[in-house]
């Protein structure tokens, strides 16, 4: 048995418990709600062990199908380097170490790799129709290192794995297609009768690509002249940290007015009709009402409120980690939790039998909030400039001993709600 099955199955055991401290209701004690406490207090760090161990397995098959193949034998992974790719990844790493040009203060980057990173920058920048970063020496980073950023960039905000990501090579506008045929069905037709004729209407949504920063990450000389120093992974972290906090906000919240248009967003303007949620007052004769509570009901309303063709396209719950904790309480009429665990290897936590994402821009509970959103997040699209750009600072904080680098990115995002609300929320009533 692998250690992962172990914690699930240990996991399982704590819910289990929980469960039965939960059949009680209204008879609880102080002592049974401390006990239930403690007891999904262990399995969120369960979880969490649970999820290490897991993302560890795979980062080390992701490792061994990078591995050099046997003589003879051509390598299916897609983002294997290759050797040129291989050069200019050291070419790069030279460029964040010791700067472009020699100067007082730095020794500066090898001829051949100058050269090297100079003719890449020049191809990408043709590609782009002169689209660049300035004089000061921005440079477009290797495939690898975008790679690595963009991983780590879903453990920051949900929606960039939730979401379905286009990759553009240019930041021009670009109208994105929408049709919707809900309201046509096929006919019958009689033998030699004409068949009548019905389009389909089709619209489209224009994405645009707004930059983002990293703002400044702030390296000392001596960390950089250590040899010992990663900065590549140095500023993929801190890059990503950054990255995936400020997207994930704009992509939840965003007003569209010059900067994406969040999903929230979206949906009141769609016109979706949110679920006013009742409370849990609804199914367990308690006095929560649906300004400081969510009910059972109120999840099986918001639900239904989305059309079952788009339940079965991997729907899935979103919410606030507080409104996670008190969904773990509610009970479905039969007694049973809506929350279970995910048991066997790889499978999620579900609410009502969906897997959900815990987004920490959604609002808490309160009187009038939006605070649950359901149905397929891969009818939300991220348009995503594919470069990602690294500026090195010198002269700026010399006199405290720092070089200073800065990451430009160009993203936008929007749902794609051709009039058929694919998404949907519940609102806390008033």
């Amino acid at each position: 048995m692998t250690y992962s099955r172990q914690l699930r199955e240990r996991r399982a055991k704590l819910h289990a418990d929980a469960q039965e401290i939960l059949k009680k209701g209204t008879t609880m004690s102080a002592d049974d709600r401390r006990r239930f406490d403690l007891l999904m207090a262990e399995m969120d760090a369960l979880k969490g062990d649970i999820d290490r161990t897991e993302r560890s397995d795979a980062e080390g098959l992701g490792l061994s199908a990078t591995h050099r193949p046997p003589q003879g034998q051509i390598s299916a992974d897609p983002l294997a380097e290759s050797a040129e790719d291989r050069t200019y990844r050291v070419a790069f790493a030279d460029y964040l170490r010791n700067g472009l040009l020699p100067s007082d203060r730095q020794r500066g980057m090898s001829d051949e790799n100058r050269a090297l990173l100079t003719r890449r920058r020049g191809e990408i920048e043709r590609r782009d129709m002169g689209v660049g970063v300035g004089a000061e020496g921005g440079y477009f980073v290797p495939q690898g290192f975008v790679y690595e950023v963009e991983v780590a960039l879903k453990y920051y905000g949900p929606m960039l794995a939730d979401g379905k990501i286009l990759d553009t090579a240019t930041g021009a506008p670009l109208p994105y297609p929408t049709s919707t045929d809900v309201a046509n069905e096929g006919v019958l037709v009689g033998e030699g009768q004409q068949v009548t004729t019905q389009d389909v209407a089709v619209g489209h949504i224009m994405f645009g690509a707004y930059k983002f920063s990293t703002q400044l990450v702030k390296v000392s000389l001596e960390l950089l002249q250590d040899s010992a120093f990663d900065i590549e992974a140095f500023l993929k972290d801190a890059f990503a940290i950054r990255l995936g906090r400020i997207l994930n906000t704009y992509f939840t919240t965003g007003s569209g007015s010059n900067c994406p248009t969040g999903f929230l967003t979206a949906i009141a303007a769609g016109g979706a009709v949110p679920i006013t949620a009742i409370g849990s007052a609804a199914n367990t004769g308690g006095s929560q009402t649906g300004a400081n509570s969510i009910g059972y009901v109120d999840l099986v309303e918001l639900e239904h409120s989305v059309d079952p063709l788009y339940r079965v396209l991997g729907s899935r719950f979103v919410m606030h980690d507080t409104t996670l904790k008190s969904i773990k309480e509610i009970l479905d009429k039969y007694g049973r939790p809506i929350w279970v665990p995910g048991v066997a290897a790889g499978a999620p936590d579900t609410i009502l039998g969906y897997p959900y994402s815990i987004n920490q821009d959604m609002a808490q509970i309160a009187a009038s909030a939006t605070t649950v959103a359901f149905g397929p997040f891969k009818k939300y699209l991220i348009r995503r400039v594919k470069d990602l750009s690294v500026l090195r600072l010198v002269e700026r904080f010399a006199d405290y001993g720092q070089v200073a680098f800065v990451g430009f990115c160009r993203y936008d995002g929007n749902l794609l709600d051709a009039g058929t609300h694919p998404l949907n929320v519940l609102q806390q009533h008033s």
